[in-house]
């Protein structure tokens, strides 16, 4: 019963989540230029926007659900339960009269049948075989912020415009999640993680709103929600003990990663 609340929690969460997301882009891009040296410019910018408020305050409701959702559920279920995050942008995105390209339609089907293969495939492997030790999590969260660093400033040059930007606030959101189950767990130093979260997600913020200014909804909103949904579930199997099923289970965990993998390449590149 427990678990089933997770699940229901988690596809609210997304829905919100995920348009909550779009109704930001749509804002920023009729604001002026954004920039982290003039921060209280711009936050003023964005908290006097009713368009971008109303976008933020539904986000925040999903963020609420989801941590709600942790409590009752494997983070790897409830990431891969919110596969239909991008392919809602997507839908958002076509809805609001903007043509999506082949690659972009070829890049939300791989990222959606990707997620949806792990979410077949949790149900035979997401219960948590050890007890998970706080410094997995305090390890993945520094790891995500390193990498983070790379892909807002290096791989920038090399990305769509704006993905850059939306990989870093991916890897900020999911490593803020990974901080929140463990807070949520009670695992290692409760307070100590609930401040790394506020951190990760404070920074996340920063770079996808930049990012909105700069890609598409697709390359931005679409890649940050992808890699928030996938690393968490990486991180379930590898520091949370959640173990990962043989047979056929197996099978489909390798070819949603894959099929995320390059969902998220077409993306980005």
């Amino acid at each position: 019963m427990r678990l089933a609340a997770g699940l229901v929690l988690a596809l609210i969460s997304t829905a919100a989540l995920s348009s909550g997301f779009y109704v930001q882009h749509a804002a920023t891009g009729k604001l002026p230029a954004l920039s982290p040296r003039h921060p209280l410019a711009s936050l003023a910018a964005l908290f006097t926007d009713r368009r971008w408020l109303a976008g933020f305050g539904t986000g925040l409701a999903g963020w609420a659900l989801y941590i709600v959702a942790l409590g009752l559920a494997p983070i790897s279920l409830v990431q891969a339960t919110s596969a239909g995050g991008v392919g809602l942008i997507a839908l958002l995105v076509r809805a609001g009269g903007v043509r999506l390209s082949p690659r972009e339609w070829a890049a939300v089907a791989a990222c959606v049948c990707g997620l949806l293969l792990l979410g077949l495939s949790l149900p035979a492997g997401a219960g948590h075989a050890v007890r998970a030790s706080w410094t997995g999590p305090l390890g993945w969260v520094v790891a995500s912020a390193l990498a983070a660093a790379i892909a807002a400033g290096p791989a920038a040059r090399v990305l769509r415009a704006g993905a850059g930007l939306a990989m870093a606030a991916g890897l900020l959101y999911s490593a803020g999640d990974v901080a929140t189950k463990a807070a949520v767990g009670g695992i290692g130093p409760v307070y100590a993680f609930a401040l790394l979260l506020a951190a990760c997600h404070g920074l996340g913020f920063v770079c996808v709103q930049l990012s909105f200014q700069r890609g598409t909804a697709l390359a931005t909103a679409g890649l940050s929600t992808l890699l928030t949904n996938l690393l968490p579930v990486v991180a379930g199997m590898s520091i949370f003990g959640e173990y990962l099923p043989g047979g056929g289970p197996g099978v489909l965990r390798g070819l949603g990663f894959a099929a995320a993998v390059l969902g998220a390449a077409l993306l980005g590149r």
